[in-house]
């Protein structure tokens, strides 16, 4: 997950729960050795050092994947450092413009058709020992022309995050637990007091899409341009009476940077994101209690975004071999668990799930989104559409939905059809 926008989701400050990590895949392989051709085309390999790109979540999930790749780097012998950026997309595409790109980095699905239409990628998802445990559904966000690019690093789902003591303050019980949108109107109105807005979220696609998929609506559905439907005009009307009665509110309007800082400063009583947001909580705000819930139904049932992240592989990297070890070693069971318990994703292989499930008995909300969850649209070109619609969305309370949602529809009728 970027996961404030992405933050990106793309996706997500905990304690790292140490313990014996796994070293996947490393056996006694010599990393200067030629590669074994597959499917992939083959893998460079050399003695150069690893440098992997990714957009954190916070302190947590920073510290979280600097403490693996140390653990791993300590093992194989390569060396390896992690840079945080400040703007991944923009920082990646420089990197690639300049001909000096990460080895590895993160990489949402809506980016894998453009780096991987102009030959930046390496496509080595079918190298990997530990391929059949991803769940298809992550496997299939990140192919390409018939190309499993690279492995999905996890995943997360949006739900409903509630203070729990302005919840009880304001005289609701777990009976008040709002499961439609007239309920969700009517508790974030029973907590808008004292300075505080009742429910709080980023103004940004990857967070009001929760909102349309619950109004059965989406941007692209099998493979044409919707974004001006009914539904999702119904959906920003919802939003827009929410900003404007003043119960709902933008994290950005009240002075946060994101949805769970809005939250952890207790300037919303409830907020929309994903489960990348426990490390936050743990490391930044560790006296805010809060429950998880699902996010109410809308006009068409229940409905959220899931995000997920692969570790994108650079196709000039000169050490794809050691990268590939490394990206088996972060995204195996033990590993994955590890970055549960520091900064809230769920694992995106299979063989996780009862025991993440087990060790998170409070967070099952975010793993039930699964089964109904939207993912964004993932053709050449929808990035810059979604980033344009994000921009029109800042102005979402004194602007008209249905205008907005035709200029996204001209724009993705201009990618991907109408």
């Amino acid at each position: 997950m970027t996961r404030h926008t992405l933050r990106a989701a793309l996706a997500a400050g905990a304690v790292l729960i140490t313990g014996a990590f796994v070293l996947s895949g490393c056996g006694g392989s010599s990393f200067d050795q030629p590669a074994d051709t597959g499917s992939g085309g083959g893998l460079t390999s050399s003695k150069d050092a690893l440098t992997l790109l990714i957009g954190s979540s916070g302190e947590a999930e920073t510290q979280a994947v600097e403490d693996a790749v140390a653990a791993w780097s300590k093992d194989s012998g390569v060396k390896a450092t992690v840079q945080t950026a400040n703007d991944l997309n923009q920082q990646l595409a420089q990197g690639f413009a300049a001909g000096s790109p990460p080895d590895l980095f993160y990489l949402a699905p809506e980016a894998i058709a453009g780096y991987a239409g102009n030959g930046s990628l390496k496509a080595y998802g079918d190298e990997l020992k530990n391929k059949d445990d991803f769940y298809p559904s992550l496997v299939d966000n990140f192919t390409f022309d018939g190309d499993f690019y690279c492995a999905p690093k996890d995943f997360s789902t949006l739900q409903l995050i509630i203070n729990t003591d302005l919840w009880t303050a304001a005289g609701l019980t777990d009976a008040d637990l709002p499961t439609t949108w007239d309920q969700l109107t009517a508790v974030a109105k029973k907590l808008t007091a004292n300075g505080v807005v009742g429910l709080g979220f980023s103004n940004e696609y990857q967070r009001l899409g929760a909102f349309m998929a619950q109004a059965g609506g989406e941007l692209v559905k099998d493979g044409k341009a919707v974004a001006n439907s009914q539904e999702n005009v119904d959906a920003l009307n919802y939003v827009k009476d929410g900003l404007n009665g003043g119960y709902f509110g933008y994290a950005k309007d009240l002075g946060a940077g994101w949805g769970g800082e809005a939250f952890g400063k207790k300037l919303v009583a409830m907020v929309i994101e994903g489960n990348w947001i426990g490390g936050a909580m743990k490391a930044d705000y560790p006296d805010v209690k809060y429950t998880v819930a699902e996010l109410p139904a809308g006009p068409s049932g229940k409905g959220t975004m899931q995000y997920t992240n692969c570790w994108g592989m650079a196709a000039d990297s000169p050490n794809q071999k050691a990268a590939l070890d490394l990206v088996e070693y972060l995204t195996s069971t033990d590993q994955q668990l590890a970055f549960s318990k520091a900064f809230g994703p769920m694992p995106s292989i299979q063989s996780a799930a009862d025991k993440w499930s087990t060790e998170n008995p409070d967070l099952t909300a975010f793993l039930k989104g699964a089964d109904y969850a939207k993912f964004m649209p993932t053709q050449d070109g929808t990035q810059e559409v979604i980033t344009d619609f994000n921009s029109q969305l800042e102005s979402l309370k004194t602007s008209d939905p249905k205008q907005i949602l035709d200029s996204v529809q001209s724009n993705l009728e201009a990618v991907v059809g109408g």
